[in-house]
């Protein structure tokens, strides 16, 4: 091979050696037909893949590991899929969530104990995203991440449908009466008519708009749909692209840094992205070493506004979003505006300002322009109080905007089994001007902290035409979801948080303005509360047990305490 790097290859530990080991490591390779000439010091790609058919959003990830594996052979590099658990949220109870931590760990150990000296990351449903970045980033190789794309526009009875958001309005309607069951039913096939994940500007189409934004992906990937030719061509071209920078050696240590993270947090706002996001990626900062905080979302991200006009925050879908001119467009009008850290490094080795700054947009409808923009200030807020002194998030842009400042009468569920067997009861005393409080659904409570904060409405409420009430929890929401939500109350209850101590009656006021959260109770009445209170049970074995005795705090990114960091990727010790 005329063209080899300069700096010795990792995979050389294995594969380069003359001795008995070399032997063994090139022997059982050759058992799947690679020829010699694979292992003489070419880049060898470890294509890292979370295809599953229980994962429907990654279901098409097989066709997109043999487009990266051509451009990788076209670079001169040699690719080697290998699987690792795959998260789809849609299928997996109680919750993808408590399960992201253990992904990031079997990509971490899949990268560091393997002959490899780059990554390519195929990510789709939305917690594959920050399970593969952050275990890629404990490693610290060159990394490139590759999103399987949204599915094309749900299409109902002539009017678009999104994925996730119809469900949450349809079944509202079913439970007010205003829909029928079968016509219910009916739309299913309507929604989800094309391979990929939700098209509406959830978690899965956020993260992917995150890792174009922090610049670990070629430009264009988070909104291309799955089916587009295009999106194999994304593939192709990054397979060749993590090639040359296992050449450069190009880590992603050079590319998430503080600047990075900061273009994301406003390209969140900018899109109206998920609350999700605020926890994946204060985990991913804490993996690779950055100092990013859960304040910093709310001093870097609130009062960027809102330009893109998607569901759930708006109207249209990624497919528009994607002919409107994506990502691109957006970073476009942010770095214009001089929000940006446009000399950002990308993936490409160009800058995130050099890759965007000629972006067009084709639909002002859809992406609006930074001086006319859809929303103004709608970036995630931040609030704290005696209610959440380590804070807890809201999205105003999903929110209504007469709720953002109310004070209530608390309905307080202290369990999602307890909310599902009391909310449809006619004789709950609860009225829409009423607080409903969730206990007991944060990382340690769920456990995993399920996607539940967005509590559907009593059946007698909807029934009056209200469509939204102020809900608190330590829960998250699906980013599909909409609604005066407030998210990630920290300390959560099951970890004795003020959260626990809320009482039916207590009143409690919300003032997003002035970020302020507050219970109405004394000190000392607290304090009483607090000496009768009694910590949920625990999980007694398996991931549940080690994940509860060693999960931080949502405010914290909600990883283990043990994986805060990375331990590089230096070549393992022989195992023979």
């Amino acid at each position: 091979m005329s063209d080899k790097t300069k700096k010795p290859l990792r995979s050389q530990g294995w594969f380069g050696r003359e001795d008995r080991d070399g032997f063994m490591h090139r022997s059982w390779m050759k058992n799947q037909g690679y020829p010699h000439d694979l292992f003489d010091g070419r880049p060898i790609i470890g294509i890292c893949n979370t295809w599953s058919e229980l994962t429907p959003c990654n279901g098409h990830f097989r066709e997109i590991a043999e487009w990266v594996k051509r451009g990788v052979y076209e670079a001169g590099g040699f690719p080697l899929e290998f699987p690792v658990m795959s998260l789809g949220e849609t299928q997996l109870r109680p919750t993808a969530m408590l399960f992201r931590n253990l992904a990031s760990m079997d990509v971490e150990e899949s990268i560091r104990g393997n002959p490899m000296d780059g990554v390519v990351l195929l990510m789709g449903c939305d917690k594959t995203t920050p399970s593969l970045l952050m275990g890629a980033a404990s490693c610290d190789l060159p990394t490139i991440g590759i999103s399987g794309g949204p599915m094309l526009n749900g299409k109902y009875r002539g009017q678009d449908l999104g994925s996730g958001t119809g469900v949450w309005q349809m079944s509202e309607e079913v439970r007010a009466g205003r829909m029928s069951n079968a016509d219910f039913i009916a739309a299913e096939a309507h929604m989800h008519r094309s391979k990929g994940s939700c098209m509406t500007m959830g978690t899965a189409s956020t993260m992917a708009s995150m890792v174009e934004s922090l610049g670990m992906s070629l430009p264009g990937n988070a909104a291309i749909p799955a089916v587009d030719a295009r999106r194999l061509t994304l593939a192709q071209l990054s397979g060749r692209r993590i090639v040359e920078m296992v050449k450069q050696d190009l880590k992603m240590s050079q590319i998430l840094t503080r600047q990075a993270f900061e273009n994301a947090v406003k390209v969140n706002a900018g899109i109206g992205g998920s609350t999700n996001a605020v926890i994946h990626l204060l985990a991913l900062a804490r993996r690779i070493g950055v100092d990013l905080a859960l304040e910093d979302w709310d001093k870097l991200g609130s009062s960027v506004p809102c330009l893109v006009n998607l569901q759930p925050s708006g109207k249209y879908l990624m497919e528009d979003f994607f002919c409107a001119g994506g990502v691109p467009a957006v970073i476009r009008e942010l770095g214009d505006a001089g929000l940006l850290n446009n000399d950002a490094l990308t993936v490409n080795g160009k800058s995130l300002w050099e890759n965007n700054q000629e972006a067009p947009c084709y639909n002002r409808d859809v992406i609006h322009a930074f001086a006319d923009p859809f929303k103004d200030k709608a970036g995630i807020a931040v609030i704290t109080g005696n209610l959440a002194p380590d804070g807890a998030v809201i999205k105003p842009s999903a929110a209504t905007p007469s709720l953002l400042k109310h004070r209530g009468r608390a309905v307080v569920f202290s369990s999602i089994e307890d909310f599902h067997e009391r909310i449809n009861d006619e004789n709950l005393d609860i009225d829409e001007t009423c607080v409903m409080v969730l206990q007991n659904c944060g990382p340690k409570g769920y456990p995993g902290m399920a996607e539940v904060g967005n509590m559907p409405l009593p059946p007698k409420v909807l029934r009056k035409g209200i469509t939204d009430m102020v809900r608190i929890s330590d829960a998250r929401m699906s980013g599909t979801a909409y609604g005066t939500v407030v998210l990630h109350t920290s300390p959560e209850a099951a970890a004795g948080g003020p959260l626990a101590l809320v009482k039916d009656g207590d009143m409690i006021e919300l003032d997003v303005p002035n970020r302020r959260l507050h219970l109405e109770v004394s000190d000392e009445e607290l304090i009483r509360r607090r000496a009768s209170w009694v910590p949920p049970e625990k999980p007694q074995r398996g991931w549940a047990k080690l994940y509860v005795e060693h999960v931080l705090q949502a405010n914290q990114g909600a990883d283990l305490d043990f994986l805060v960091g990375g331990s590089g990727a230096g070549v393992p010790r022989d195992s023979h």
